[in-house]
């Protein structure tokens, strides 16, 4: 089958290797469909691995797909049905995957793409537990934003944040993937909604997406006009995952006992912050890394009620590079995909 398996430093090929097994007991095969998109495709492609991998490596960690074969025992999946599959191999046993906070495995063999081979080949073989069903009416192209774009908001904004109807949240760099999903999922809730961006045209995109007030952070102090337009109080919840550049900042966009939850560090994982300012305001900090698998089951009936996600680019898989280079650059507004 064909893939794209990354070599080295920046050195991705697309070649034939062997094609993935026939199932096992428990397990199926998928036939990819498309991949999406993150930062962490970026991050693998540049070589910033936290931990040793081998290579050459599979990549791509989000993606979509079609039932091609099942192994003995698998009673939730049948031949043909549409699919996404969980971005990192858990154990399953472990407390934590036992009480479905599957994102906190003691015993995680790698994330898909990054530590161990992804999903950017013709087909894939892996256990049935870590496979999520696509409701009907979702599309393949849409649902492969579901792995990892829509339930790491699913995961900020609710299983941390507790956004509730009515409360306002800043999203920064809302013409990012997970940006514009957080900026959308919030609006249906009912939500005021601030959102900063890089230049003006995303901030018309944003605001045709739902957001309420834009900020161009390059001309604009963010922090300054988050107060102005919440009358000093501040927003309820930060949705952060630009990291050093914007740190401060979201800080003091908070309100007194607002929460703050951060999934990235794209612009730099070191800052200093006052801690007088963190306890006398009784703010709420939280790290979210990944999701359960219940939450993408979760994003993607969000996708089937409507809340569908951005798409800016589609590629064949023959364009992989191109599209890791237009995510690289920040031009994107949305998800880039890759048709498999």
């Amino acid at each position: 089958m064909r893939a794209l398996r990354l070599h080295g430093d920046r050195d991705l090929r697309l070649e034939d290797i062997e094609d993935a097994p026939a199932p096992a007991a428990g397990e199926v095969r998928i036939k990819i469909a498309a991949v999406a998109l993150n930062h962490i495709d970026v991050w693998g492609f540049r070589g910033m691995a936290f931990a040793k991998r081998k290579m050459p490596l599979v990549a791509g960690a989000e993606a979509s797909g079609t039932i091609d074969a099942v192994g003995d025992g698998v009673t939730r999946f049948k031949k043909g049905d549409p699919v996404v599959m969980f971005g990192a191999k858990t154990c399953g046993t472990c407390v934590y995957c036992r009480s479905g906070r599957d994102n906190l495995c003691e015993n995680v063999g790698g994330v898909m793409g990054f530590h161990i081979d992804g999903f950017a080949c013709e087909f894939v073989t892996m256990e049935e537990r870590l496979v999520v069903p696509v409701p009907a009416g979702v599309s393949l192209t849409d649902a492969a934003t579901a792995a990892i774009t829509f339930s790491t908001v699913e995961h900020m904004l609710f299983d941390n944040c507790k956004l509730q109807p009515g409360e306002t949240v800043l999203v920064q760099a809302g013409g990012s993937g997970i940006g514009t999903v957080a900026i959308k999922v919030a609006k249906a809730l009912g939500c005021t909604v601030i959102t900063t961006v890089g230049d003006d045209e995303k901030g018309e995109k944003a605001r045709a997406i739902g957001a309420d007030h834009v900020i161009n952070y390059r001309t604009e102090r963010f922090e300054g006009v988050v107060r102005k337009i919440t009358k000093k109080k501040g927003v309820d919840v930060v949705f952060e995952h630009t990291g050093a550049d914007t740190w401060n900042g979201s800080l003091l966009s908070m309100k007194r006992g607002g929460r703050l939850a951060t999934c990235g560090a794209t612009s730099g994982a070191t800052v200093q912050m006052n801690l007088m300012q963190l306890f006398q305001q009784q703010y709420k900090i939280l790290g979210s890394f990944g999701a359960p698998i219940r939450a993408i089951a979760d994003g993607m009936k969000r996708i089937a009620d409507g809340v569908t996600p951005v798409i800016d680019t589609e590629l064949p898989m023959e364009r992989f590079k191109e599209a890791l280079d237009r995510l690289e650059s920040r031009k994107v507004f949305g998800k880039i995909l890759v048709k498999i």
